[in-house]
């Protein structure tokens, strides 16, 4: 696993995450951003001057987005919403999510009009999980709202067409993803693309400036591109079983990088994949486009 293979990723940072995820590119700052779950920690690299600096927040950080007023970010922590000031921590919570149930936030991505959509995961005290996750949605005044989608017992795979008229999202255990027609209002749901190889499920997605859907595929070791008709376009190997999302950056958003994770491998299947938990990069040839800003004004 730690050899290059043709068409493979490379190690941009050997992180040691134990559940990294939520990697954001910021065209701003020039950084890259990201989480660590299981750690609470957020983490923002300058790959220009190798800078890197890190945040411990309360609880674990699980998606989160930029926003459009600068030095702020909004996150979703296990439990809520929260706007978070980056040069002193201020914290100003904002909802609390699905109070009172065993659950807790998991990916999220802001759409073309400036709203954070979010799901949440089952976190079952003993058991399998079940499908008792919902997906949400964060308008610009700051009002959440249920979206009519089908319970999951693990949201990922969030992620916007260019235009913002299509909406990305998965269940990783049906190991499928779906989509719609998006909007003020959600319609027209329809099944994207099939992983038929039951050692792995569909994990985070970006879409780059041509609509393909990049998706980080769990316990597979690998990112595919599909076309927008659902079509493999191009298949990178990561050298780690377990990436978990891509972001498109760098000052041509034309380099794709991939989180991952080491969360739930024993000793000897660590000791089989050495780089679980590091950050990957490669170049594409086909650019993303700048993240969507949250629109809401931090309060």
């Amino acid at each position: 696993m730690s050899k290059a293979a043709p068409h493979s990723m490379q190690v941009a940072l050997n992180a040691a995450n134990v559940l990294g995820e939520g990697v954001v590119w910021c065209d701003r700052a020039q950084a890259l951003y990201w989480t660590d779950i299981q750690r609470c920690q957020l983490f923002r690299w300058h790959p220009s001057s190798d800078r890197r600096e890190q945040w411990t927040l309360p609880e674990r950080l699980a998606s989160f987005a930029l926003c459009a007023q600068e030095g702020w970010l909004l996150l979703a922590l296990a439990s809520r919403l929260a706007f978070f000031r980056l040069s002193d921590g201020t914290l100003r919570s904002l909802h609390e999510v699905e109070p009172g149930q065993p659950t807790r936030c998991n990916d999220g991505a802001c759409d073309r009009q400036g709203r954070f959509v979010f799901g949440t995961l089952h976190e079952p005290i003993s058991g399998p999980k079940r499908t008792e996750g919902g997906f949400w949605r964060l308008n610009t005044d700051l009002s959440l709202e249920p979206l009519p989608l089908p319970s999951v017992a693990i949201s990922n795979s969030i992620a916007f067409s260019p235009r913002g008229d299509v909406m990305y999202y998965c269940d990783s255990l049906a190991r499928r993803i779906d989509c719609c027609d998006y909007g003020d209002t959600l319609h027209g749901f329809r099944t994207f693309v099939e992983l038929n190889d039951a050692a792995g499920e569909p994990d985070g997605s970006c879409v780059d400036a041509t609509g393909a859907l990049w998706n980080a595929q769990w316990g597979l070791a690998r990112v595919v591109r599909y076309a927008p008709n659902g079509t493999v376009l191009q298949t990178l190997h990561v050298p780690a079983y377990q990436p978990t999302r891509p972001a498109l950056g760098g000052p041509r958003l034309d380099t794709l990088y991939v989180t991952s994770a080491r969360d739930g491998l024993s000793a000897d299947e660590l000791a089989a994949d050495p780089l679980a938990g590091a950050l990957f990069h490669s170049t594409v040839s086909t650019p993303g486009l700048p993240e969507p800003r949250f629109g809401g004004a931090p309060v």
